[in-house]
């Protein structure tokens, strides 16, 4: 008999990709998948690979009355379907979801999706997320980490037991195709040297600090041009900063697409400047993609990322080592290529789909065993 698991879901972008994954590879003869999710997914992307999709109106700023109505709507949803296993995704829907859960019969599984106290917002709110997450904590069976920091952080602010908690990294789907795709013609220029950047337009992902390296940049690589794949509420401040630093002609900012795989593949270096990262989901798709990867040494990127292996780790908000590695990069075409290889054999060994969903559905049936 097939295991039924509800997945609550409120956080777009990372999380999205991350359940479409999960939710792709899965099982179907072992599993029935029903997702409930905040009215900023795609719908659509959903609709093959669930057996049933619920919205509910889920908002990232906390309002009393409207998480009462949430809980409320989630209760009536989780005693309808009646599922094996709650799976709960990232901090919002982690919250409302184990409220909404109290006493009813079934296994809870939570993902933080990175912990909310790792993100630099102030001692203060640090503090009520780590009480939060402490005190919510005893309403799940399991804790999943996206990373071993995310899980030593989880103990180290004594979230809960070693038990409770285990690690499964996150997985990307690998392509043979790394060719330029020819749609970009046009967009791209042919001859220009591309350094890129995927993730929200956000403080957390530090697209200031990837502006203001990509100037250093322009002055010593005259053919240089560079990709933001992403949308977020930090834009028209960026698209300020493009301008008064003069690159306006040679920044392109996509938005949000389905399909960021084909400017990765124009990517000649892939960047991720975070100033705080759970795990960086995007990481291995950069591997993937044989592409030298430059990134911070925050949180758990170290994890994925090596100095001169697959890559440059720098400094939070360092933006010259960041240029001065693009910059290397660029004049050292064999050692770009040498990155590029070991931060593809990398993926394929730790961080593919097959292994991510394994991964999963071994904790499943431990958890229903319980």
């Amino acid at each position: 008999m097939k295991k039924r698991i509800l997945h609550i879901a409120q956080a777009p972008g990372g999380v999205e990709r991350y359940l479409h994954t999960l939710l792709s590879n899965i099982d179907k003869e072992r599993y029935e998948n029903i997702l409930v999710c905040s009215q900023d997914y795609d719908i659509d992307s959903f609709k093959s690979i669930t057996d049933s999709i619920v919205v509910v109106p889920m908002y990232r700023n906390i309002s009393l009355p409207q998480e009462i109505r949430t809980v409320v709507k989630l209760r009536r949803i989780i005693k309808k379907y009646s599922p094996d296993i709650v799976y709960l995704h990232s901090s919002k829907a982690g919250a409302v979801g184990r409220i909404a859960d109290l006493g009813i019969k079934n296994y809870c599984i939570y993902n933080a999706h990175g912990w909310a106290f790792n993100m630099k917002c102030g001692k203060k709110k640090q503090f009520i997320y780590a009480a939060i997450e402490k005190l919510l904590a005893p309403f799940c069976d399991k804790i999943i980490a996206i990373s071993e920091f995310e899980k030593q952080s989880a103990l180290n602010h004594k979230i809960c037991s070693k038990d409770k908690i285990k690690v499964i990294y996150n997985g990307v789907t690998s392509s043979c195709d790394n060719s330029h795709d020819s749609s970009l013609a046009g967009i791209v220029p042919d001859d220009a040297y591309v350094v890129g950047f995927v993730g929200r337009i956000s403080k957390q992902k530090a697209p200031d600090v990837f502006i203001k390296s990509a100037a250093i940049i322009k002055k010593k690589i005259k053919n240089a041009f560079f990709i933001i794949v992403g949308d977020g509420e930090d834009r028209e401040k960026l698209e300020s900063l493009i301008s008064n630093l003069g690159l306006s002609g040679s920044v392109l900012i996509t938005g949000w697409i389905d399909n960021p795989e084909i400017y990765i593949k124009r990517f000649d270096i892939a960047m991720l400047l975070s100033r705080w990262e759970g795990f960086g989901l995007v990481l291995p798709e950069y591997m993937l993609a044989k592409k030298p990867i430059i990134a911070t040494k925050a949180d758990a990127i170290p994890e994925l990322v090596h100095n001169d292996v697959n890559g440059y780790l720098v400094d939070i908000d360092d933006y010259s080592s960041a240029a001065k590695y693009a910059i290397m990069l660029h004049n050292d075409k064999q050692l770009a290529s040498r990155l590029a290889s070991a931060g593809y054999d990398i993926a394929m060994s730790d961080f593919t789909s097959e292994r991510f969903v394994k991964n999963h559905e071994k904790l499943f049936e431990e958890i229903v065993r319980l």
